[in-house]
């Protein structure tokens, strides 16, 4: 019998699913926030929020991931990826790349023709995955918060 991924909508009743998820990725939130774990306020304001759209990756019934993805940045007209996350549990089998493929397939059905995400200059893991996709650097730039960040850039042809 053959899997099937897919994506759906988080809501604030499936929120605690996300933060699990989110929490099960330690190294990531201290990347990130630089602490190991993110609080149910924390994961409410980054994943539902007006301005971007979250969906949980679905393995056939059962949660294994989480997007996050803005439509038209404001600063540069361009789409953004701004996460994807695979719950620990099932990383390392290929659901990042399959989830992203997915992503760029609905893309591609909007009409859009190019993505963009942005990835902490200290996320090594992060940097090969995004390269490994097709993904071409466009520059480095500095957060709000201080961090580095490295700008990469997926053309659809």
């Amino acid at each position: 019998m053959r899997t099937m991924m897919y994506f759906e909508e988080i809501t604030k009743e499936t929120l605690y699913i996300a933060q699990e998820i989110v929490n099960s990725n330690p190294e990531y939130n201290v990347c990130d926030k630089g602490s190991a774990n993110r609080t149910p306020s924390e994961i409410e304001c980054e994943l539902l929020n007006p301005k971007t759209t979250s969906v949980f990756i679905k393995l056939d019934d059962t949660y294994i991931g989480v997007i996050d993805f803005l439509m038209e940045n404001p600063k540069d007209n361009c789409p953004w990826l701004g996460l994807l996350l695979i719950h620990r549990d099932y990383q390392g089998y290929g659901f990042g790349s399959q989830a992203y493929a997915l992503y760029e397939n609905e893309m591609q059905n909007r009409g859009v023709e190019r993505v963009r995400v942005g990835v902490i200059s200290k996320n090594t893991k992060a940097h090969g995955f995004w390269l490994s996709l097709g993904f071409l650097y466009i520059k480095t730039a500095t957060w709000e918060n201080g961090k580095e960040i490295f700008y990469y850039e997926k053309v659809f042809i």
